[in-house]
């Protein structure tokens, strides 16, 4: 008896399948080009071979293929603290290192590649990622020209991945360290009071910064930053600053950059123009947000044809940008008593403590030429806990689909075309006609939350119209309502005393 349970249990053990065993059958996958199915395999083998540099070096180019450069590189850098003399993977150490724009690193695992193994499989790819690193040096050093030193250059690019996934407590942290351990690390000190900005402690981002320039006057990015955090506080010293940041001329590519970014940001389009069209015509390949400033700046400083060509090349990067062309905001000029062109007003709204004045804003950021500049800044769409009908109307706002099989959104969108029903009769909403939509957004509100169906969105539009104005203005007739949005008398007055119910006079 003991020896059957013996063997039973060697048996047993034998069918548990080790890392080798995913690793095997990992390699089969990529011989197929079957990428997902080895990312599985490789994952488990290195969670039960933690400590095999193949297993992990493997693990790290399938990462790559899948574009997770991220966690690749992280994956790579522990396979070489396992087996430093390993030289392919310090040759894809240095490819992933290049696919973040880390050039310096890349060229030095490049380097160290070549030197050990000048005749080895990768040695021609390696060189090119070394002639690349050194024609793009601009980046290989940090704000004030310095090289920068690898391992600090790595924990605040990874600070600031952190903060590009919303992780900002853990950001702050790991760049507060950095800053202890490298007092004079501008970089950390710079990242860290974004950090800060976009945590709403504008008080404490802006302390830094200033604490930056007492301690390296002229420091770029800090002057860039605090012009940014001027522009969203509507700081009358946002002036001051610009005055400081016309007068620079920077040499290095970066400061081209960040200088023409800032400008673009703020609105001083022609000194945007300025110097990002100077990086262009010296050759400089950009990233999808280079493109989208150049072209914002070519466009509203009169150089429609260079804007088009930097939309063209943004879109083949990332065409998920194509429709928010800087032309397709502005081909007709907003009118100026549209509020949902009056930033001020759309922030007010979007920030408001009532939900459904906070519903109304998001209808409005549909409609508004600030659009873009409001979504990419995330104090200005802050709920901390949105509601389902707050997340539908941003997802409408921004273009969204939604699905007619799906019972709620079908509603919804029956709600929204009897807004936008409402919304046609002048085609802009206007100071005075903003009262009939803030009525509206509260009915929206409690109805759907009761889920009401909104039926027939012609009726809807007509009965919140009469609603409205038979209340303010006693010649208003139900016929005349209804004869304008093409239903009957009969029918705008059942949908009256549909909707009236759900407004808070007629709450029970």
């Amino acid at each position: 008896m003991e020896n059957k349970k013996k063997k039973l249990k060697e048996n047993v053990l034998s069918f548990i399948p080790t890392g080798e065993y995913y690793y095997k059958k990992a390699l089969k996958e990529l011989q197929r080009d079957q990428f997902p199915k080895a990312h599985k395999y490789l994952q488990r083998a290195s969670e039960l071979s933690p400590k095999d540099p193949l297993i992990l070096m493997h693990y790290g180019i399938v990462l790559m293929e899948m574009q997770e450069f991220e966690q690749a590189m992280d994956v790579l850098r522990d396979a070489h603290s396992i087996d430093p003399e390993e030289t392919d993977i310090l040759f894809f150490l240095a490819e992933v290192h290049a696919h973040l724009g880390m050039f310096l690193d890349a060229r030095k695992y490049a380097k160290k590649y070549v030197e050990q193994d000048v005749n080895g499989e990768y040695a021609a790819e390696a060189l090119e990622i070394i002639d690349f690193a050194e024609q793009e040096d601009w980046q290989l050093f940090d704000d004030e020209g310095e090289a920068q030193d690898s391992e600090y250059f790595y924990q605040q690019e990874k600070a600031r991945r952190w903060m590009e996934q919303g992780n900002f407590p853990g950001a702050i942290n790991l760049l507060e360290k950095l800053i202890e351990e490298k007092p004079d690390f501008w970089g950390a000190h710079n990242n860290l009071a974004l950090a800060y900005f976009y945590i709403g402690e504008s008080e404490m981002a802006k302390t830094l910064l200033h604490d930056v320039l007492r301690r390296n006057p002229g420091n770029l990015h800090a002057l860039c930053n605090l012009a940014v955090f001027h522009y969203y506080e509507k700081n009358e010293e946002l002036e001051d600053v610009l005055d400081l940041l016309k007068k620079i001329r920077p040499y290095v590519f970066e400061h081209r950059y960040k200088l023409g970014a800032t400008f673009a940001l703020v609105g001083k389009y022609k000194e945007a123009y300025r110097w990002l069209r100077s990086l262009q015509k010296r050759g400089f390949d950009g990233d999808p947000a280079f493109y989208f400033w150049l072209s914002h700046a070519a466009y509203h400083s009169g150089h429609e044809e260079v804007a088009k060509q930097a939309w063209k090349q943004l879109t083949k990067m990332d065409p998920e940008k194509d429709g928010y062309e800087p032309w397709s905001e502005n081909a007709v000029m907003p009118h100026a008593d549209a509020l949902e062109h009056d930033r001020d007003y759309l922030v007010e709204k979007l920030d408001h403590p009532h939900k459904s004045e906070r519903l109304f804003g998001l209808f409005l950021l549909g409609k508004s030429s600030h659009k873009q500049e409001i979504i990419s800044h995330p104090q200005w769409l802050k709920a901390d806990q949105p509601t389902v009908l707050e997340t539908y109307l941003l997802g409408y706002a921004l273009g969204h689909p939604f699905k007619d099989s799906i019972l709620e959104e079908r509603v919804f969108m029956r709600a929204m075309e009897a807004t936008e029903i409402m919304y046609a009769k002048e085609g802009m909403v206007t100071q005075q006609g903003s009262y009939l939509f803030q009525m509206w957004f509260m009915i929206f509100d409690k109805a759907f939350g009761r889920h009401y169906e909104f039926k027939n969105p012609n009726a809807l539009a007509a009965a919140a119209d009469y609603m409205f104005n038979s209340s303010r203005d006693h010649s208003v007739t139900k016929k005349a309502v209804a004869e304008a949005y093409g239903v009957s008398a009969a029918t705008l007055t059942k949908y009256v005393n549909e909707l009236i119910q759900y407004l808070p006079l007629f709450e029970s």
